[in-house]
């Protein structure tokens, strides 16, 4: 094994899937929270941490881009990982058997067609990993779970239903975090550089700020505010740009950023994901 990577839930969890995924020769570590997994990293007890920042049906993942300037780590590639639910229960059980199936808040709603059309009612758990080791220790077949087949596989437990998400194009998205940044140029489809900033208290400061990348012609594909320690007068942007940073012409966009700011980050610039084409 290469090393270790974090990531948040127990095994069979979706973040563990994007690990097996993305980084198949580190060894899997499970962690309670997103901030212990950053802090595995941090530790040394961890090379790599694996963090869902986005889905493409739930919209962000609550919290993680406050805990992202505060964990020192930089940010050396994402992953976009497809998310199949499974209905998963004890061996020999049925889906007519199946009364409650438990699932992590995000998960219930992306099935819930396949719920209301089964008569089986939403439960909710803390980790979608966790439902599927509670179910399997329970083996009550009125009782399933909503979690990945690498779930079933760990746990033992058979695949009632395959892939029962409402949309086929559930899809999270992940960010690969290291203690060091990472400035080489690599992969095949481009680079990708992430950063935090604070706009100076002067009128239409963002609109200035943002005019250099247009004037340069990057193409900014994320921007997104989030108050600061409660302030509702502190806001803080987290900003990712198709690029690098020693790009001539996103130079001059960070140039003129800089000018409008009172606090400038970069997370990281890594490859883009051929996914995200």
């Amino acid at each position: 094994m290469a090393g270790k990577i974090a990531f948040q839930g127990e095994l069979g969890a979706y973040g563990h899937q994007a690990c097996a995924d993305a980084r198949p020769d580190y060894a899997p570590l499970p962690c309670m929270t997103f901030h212990d997994t950053m802090a595995a990293v941090r530790d040394g007890a961890a090379d790599l941490a694996m963090v869902a920042v986005e889905n493409s049906i739930y919209g962000r993942v609550a919290d993680v881009h406050q805990l992202l300037p505060e964990s020192g780590l930089h940010i050396v590639a994402e992953a976009f990982v497809r998310v199949h639910v499974n209905l998963l229960g004890p061996k020999g059980a049925t889906i007519a058997q199946v009364r409650e199936a438990h699932g992590h808040p995000v998960i219930l709603p992306q099935c819930s067609q396949f719920l209301r059309a089964h008569d089986i009612k939403g439960v909710v758990s803390s980790d979608n990993a966790r439902a599927a080791r509670e179910i399997a220790a329970r083996g009550d077949p009125t009782h399933a779970a909503l979690a990945s087949e690498m779930a079933a596989t760990i746990y033992g437990l058979d695949m009632l239903a395959r892939h029962i998400e409402d949309r086929p194009d559930n899809t999270t998205r992940f960010l690969i975090m290291a203690r060091d940044i990472d400035l080489t140029r690599r992969g095949a489809d481009g680079m990708m550089t992430s950063f935090l900033f604070r706009v100076r208290n002067i009128p239409a400061a963002l609109y200035k700020a943002m005019g250099g990348f247009a004037t340069n012609g990057v193409n900014m594909v994320k921007l997104e505010s989030y108050m600061v320690n409660g302030s509702f007068t502190a806001t803080q942007f987290f900003a990712e740009i198709e690029g690098h940073p020693e790009d001539g012409n996103v130079q001059l966009a960070l140039e003129e950023l800089r000018y409008f700011t009172s606090y400038l980050h970069i997370l990281g610039t890594y490859p883009a994901d051929p996914a995200r084409r």
